[in-house]
């Protein structure tokens, strides 16, 4: 079960309904978290009702048809639409997803869209992300050789090598798997979390890099990687079907390697 960060004194009420016209048949309803920090004193979830005769397949299509039909003051991040970018990550039917290949007819009853989880909201659908994104630049995403390329061709590893960053490689931090690992929920300040953990297990296992050991000595503390309590949330609900906790516990076991 999914928590959320609610403002402070605050509770969530119910919102307003928006009825679909009486010529619809196929209606959907779609519950969607509402709330405004500059004008809002308590967050809302509004209902609307969409004809599914005239909609797209994923939930991300409704809300686009929902801020284009119905209410323009719905606010959500959305970009590629292929599960490529990561920016309409939010909470659908309890879980963290993206809302471009999560299908509509997947969810049962009425479709429940939520921010992600224990965020700080901006506006309705969309979280402030800033530590997120600081935490991912702490970990030092780049290349680090101590030796020159080579002056005629591209840094080369074998396949191998290759394959072993392939996976970590693919994360677009959407931060699903970070806001649903109760660890991350409560120690955010200190706890790097799955998805930039994720992304520092790609640059240790790269054969071209060489700054292994500072990494690792980065990472050996009680909270940034040992908070881990290998809860599965973060593997459970990733959208690309990648594993941090596996990362993690590679992580962990690299430390404890380097020791012997």
């Amino acid at each position: 079960m999914a928590e959320f960060r609610l403002p402070k004194n605050s509770r969530i009420i119910k919102g307003k309904h928006f009825p679909a016209a009486n010529s619809v048949s196929n209606v959907r309803k779609f519950a969607v978290y509402r709330y405004d920090p500059s004008s809002d004193e308590n967050p809302r979830v509004d209902t609307y009702d969409v004809d599914m005769d005239n909609c797209g397949p994923m939930v991300l299509d409704a809300l686009i048809k929902i801020k284009n039909e119905i209410d323009p003051t719905l606010t959500f991040r959305r970009s590629c639409r292929e599960g490529i970018c990561g920016s309409c990550a939010m909470n659908i039917d309890g879980g963290n997803t993206l809302a471009c290949t999560r299908a509509n007819d997947e969810v049962k009853g009425d479709v429940k869209i939520y921010p992600l989880p224990h965020m700080s909201v901006v506006k309705d659908l969309v979280t402030d992300l800033t530590n997120f994104y600081a935490q991912y630049a702490s970990i030092k995403p780049w290349l680090q050789s101590r030796t020159p390329p080579p002056p005629d061709q591209e840094r080369l590893q074998s396949k191998e090598d290759q394959e072993l960053i392939n996976e970590p490689a693919a994360c677009i931090l959407c931060a699903c798997c970070s806001t649903s690992c109760p660890s991350y929920w409560w120690n955010s300040d200190r706890y790097l979390g799955p998805a930039a953990l994720l992304a520092s297990y790609r640059w240790l296992v790269d054969s071209r890099d060489d700054a292994t050991g500072e990494r690792l000595d980065e990472l050996e503390d009680p909270f940034r990687l040992y908070r881990c309590h290998t809860i599965m949330n973060c593997t459970q609900t990733c959208p690309k079907g990648l594993n941090p906790a596996q990362a993690i516990a590679e992580t962990k076991k690299m430390l404890v390697e380097r020791k012997y």
